[in-house]
């Protein structure tokens, strides 16, 4: 029995090797995986001693060679296949052993294989005959079986196979992913995923669920730690994201404490301000009862005092937070049984967003706020103050991750009132007004889009806030600053729409 073993991942790789050769295994291998079992004892076959040439090109000519190929897709169950072996006086291949170079680390020309990726598609298209091995974790159930049996059964074979046309399927996605780089929309996308957490169950009990990362990368998902709760739901990763998102959002580029609290991936309450129990509080007290069963996000370490306010607040079905300070996950774990504790570095941000629609995908860049107040225009006769511009700053960038129509009014930090979903914004200034019960008086209005007609800023006004934050563009523009003005409104517009659905 021969085997090729050719690995860049050489983790087991000595010992696999080694197996194989108590077994009676003849060993062909090249370049540095040689070099690592020739280093420890093990008896290799130069690929160069099979094909009788030696390689060539800087070693991009090695293996791409009859006597290696031949040797690999051979079937055995043709005479006619066997019978040009012997002609030809190639030696058949029972095993092959190779993986990929991880291409996304350090993309290049010279890093995209060609010997490697043939090998391995050969030995999987073949693998009625040959066994096709590509990851490390492979190596002991494919001795045990071999061991115990002599050969790899059909099945094992199959499943080996399958996982070969994965491996070369995403090594060739991140080539294409390397050369669409500057492109966020492409001619087409490749995506190869791989499972990285089975969910507790679907959207709902009866569904279930998992999930995905990109092959060969490693985001921030895959770097939490969860120190008490349940396994997460496919609801609880996906709120959870958008919390995080979102928290990270609030206070972006600046040291202010933020606090976000979601239910159904639309804040229920958010806050910023420079203590993180009081930040806590005024987020939780945004919409308490919408609070209960929610995802709470902290942007900085979580701290006793913050514990003692949740602990007097509905319960949260998990929180998330970039750490916790000595006690504080004990005590959550002794007052909130229930509830999920995750520790979290900070979110990426995508490149490009995809999501499915019947028979394919919808794809654009990444959410972002692209206009900043010095590109925000102010299109009334008064002009807001300095705390009137902070809480439509802040109101807009709550408003970009509500769910459209979005409504947010906010002051001093804090959004109390959040309208999200309706079919009309005039319904959610509604919503919005009647959660924020007067608190936002004096404060900001921000609509995630345009105000088509003047009654969105006549409900402004009744909700008693006296400045308006809205993207503008609309044919009743005119209309809409005129009845701001006789309100006695300020109005900023910012030129750019934050629709999110």
């Amino acid at each position: 029995m021969r085997a090729l073993i050719s690995v860049y991942d050489k983790t087991g790789i000595v010992d696999f090797a080694n197996s194989l050769t108590e077994m009676g295994w003849e060993i062909i291998s090249s370049g540095g995986t040689a070099s690592t079992l020739k280093a420890v004892g093990i008896r290799v076959l130069e690929v160069e001693e099979v094909t009788g040439s030696p390689e060539m090109l800087d070693g991009r000519v090695k293996t791409l060679h009859p006597r290696i190929h031949g040797g690999i897709l051979a079937d055995r169950t043709k005479p006619a296949h066997m019978e040009s072996l012997t002609a030809a006086n190639i030696t058949a291949i029972d095993l092959v052993v190779c993986n990929l170079y991880p291409f996304r680390s350090d993309p290049s020309i010279e890093l995209i294989d060609v010997g490697g990726p043939t090998m391995v598609r050969a030995a999987a298209k073949n693998h009625g005959s040959v066994g096709i091995v590509v990851e490390p974790a492979d190596y002991e159930p494919v001795l045990t079986e071999l061991a115990q049996s002599g050969a790899l059964s059909e099945s094992t074979r199959k499943r080996l196979a399958r996982a070969a046309f994965a491996h070369t399927a995403a090594y060739d996605a991140a080539i294409v992913d390397w050369f669409d780089a500057d492109d966020p929309l492409p001619p087409t996308i490749h995506l190869a995923l791989e499972k990285a957490d089975d969910c507790r169950y679907g959207e709902n009990p009866h569904q279930e669920g998992a999930r995905y990362r990109l092959v060969e990368t490693s985001p921030w998902w895959d770097h939490v730690v969860q120190h008490e709760g349940l396994a997460l739901s496919y609801l609880n990763f996906f709120d959870a994201d958008a919390a995080w998102r979102i928290v990270h959002d609030l206070a972006a580029g600046t040291q202010e404490k933020a606090v976000a609290i979601i239910k159904h991936a639309n804040p229920c309450g958010a806050a910023v301000g420079s203590d993180l129990a009081e930040t806590y509080q005024r987020a939780y007290d945004c919409d308490p009862r919408s609070a209960f069963g929610g995802i709470v996000a902290f942007n900085h370490v979580v701290d006793l005092a913050t514990v003692k306010a949740i602990e007097q607040s509905a319960q949260a079905d998990l929180i998330i937070a970039p750490g916790y300070e000595d006690g504080v996950i004990e005590r959550i774990r002794a007052k909130r049984k229930n509830t999920r504790i995750l520790e979290a570095p900070a979110p990426e941000k995508p490149r490009t967003e995809l999501r499915q629609i019947t028979g394919g995908w919808l794809a654009q860049t990444a959410h972002h706020f692209k206009a900043e107040r010095a590109d925000w225009v102010v299109t009334t006769e008064r002009q807001p103050t300095e705390s009137e511009w902070k809480d439509a700053a802040f109101a807009w960038r709550v408003a970009g991750h509500v769910t459209s129509n979005a409504i947010v009014l906010t002051k001093n930090g804090t959004a109390w009132g959040i309208g999200a979903g309706q079919q009309n914004r005039v319904e959610s200034g509604q919503i919005a007004a009647n959660k924020a019960a007067g608190r936002a008086t004096g404060g900001a209005c921000a609509s995630d889009a345009f105000y088509p007609f003047p009654d969105g800023v006549e409900a402004a006004a009744e909700a008693g806030v006296s400045v308006v934050i809205q993207p503008g563009g609309a044919m009743r523009d005119n209309d809409v600053i005129a009845r701001a003005n006789e309100l006695g409104i300020a109005m900023i517009f910012t030129g750019e729409r934050h629709f999110r659905h």
